[in-house]
């Protein structure tokens, strides 16, 4: 049994539940912007495995931390302006100028037409409202960006203990995170130059699968998400994950 695990075994299980939420802030934080040395020095400082209090298994984190560490290891010591600037420019690529041609945002992966500010955001901004949160400036991020998602799950993790409060986090994670974040990941890990992305992708996939389970085990919920209707999309978006290019090419782009 996991830390987490115990500690929500014990009296109303707060404990765990806030553990939970950091970890989560941990996840949307390298979502959110571009890395910084001082966050590279701090994730190196212990193994990808031990920045959770939740344990966590299955193929996303296995394939995950083996991108992280390797790009850990590989990362400059101490970094260097010229490898922060790669690194840059690589977050630029993935989650603001669509090179390639991935979005953060939910809407693009579950409508029909592969455009944002669509129905999902309504959708998520609905569930934010009924427990408290709100994006800023939906204007400049849309609220079914990536980090908003895992931000709204970092700041209502301690409620996980309020039995009717963990009812709709699990819906709201079924209908949204479990649904669009293995394409996001899928595309990002398959098409980016930058192992660091390629793993930071993947832990949204490895955490709420393994939150989701969790879940399962605390209440009973049925965690699995809707059928996808995604077939009208993948026809038009070109090449599909399962269809990368060459990645980590000498000379193509950040090596780590």
């Amino acid at each position: 049994m996991s830390i987490v695990a115990s500690a929500i075994a014990r009296d109303d299980g707060r404990e765990g539940w806030v553990a939970i939420g950091d970890d989560l802030a941990l996840i949307a934080r390298l979502h959110d912007r571009e890395i910084d040395a001082h966050l590279i020095e701090a994730l190196r400082a212990v193994s990808v495995a031990d920045w959770f209090a939740l344990n966590l298994s299955g193929e996303a984190f296995a394939r995950g931390s083996e991108l992280l560490s390797q790009a850990l290891l590989l990362a400059p010591f101490p970094m260097t302006e010229a490898a922060l600037d790669e690194m840059a420019a690589e977050y630029a690529a993935i989650y603001l100028n669509h090179t390639y041609r991935i979005s953060p945002c939910e809407s693009f992966w579950t409508g029909d037409d592969g455009l944002e500010r669509q129905d999902a955001m309504f959708a998520v901004r609905k569930s934010y409202a009924c427990l408290g949160f709100r994006a800023p400036n939906w204007r400049m991020r849309p609220d079914d960006h990536i980090s908003h998602e895992l931000a709204f799950l970092a700041q209502v993790a301690p409620r996980l203990g309020e039995p009717e409060t963990a009812e709709l986090i699990a819906q709201f994670m079924r209908e949204h995170p479990l649904v669009w974040f293995p394409d996001f990941a899928g595309r990002v890990a398959r098409r980016c130059l930058s192992p660091f992305y390629a793993g930071a992708a993947l832990l949204p996939v490895a955490y709420i699968e393994n939150l989701a389970a969790l879940l399962h085990s605390c209440y009973g919920f049925d965690m699995r998400p809707p059928e996808p209707e995604l077939a009208v999309q993948k026809q038009t978006l070109g090449p599909s994950c399962a269809d990368p290019p060459p990645r980590y090419a000498p000379g193509a782009g950040p090596g780590w």
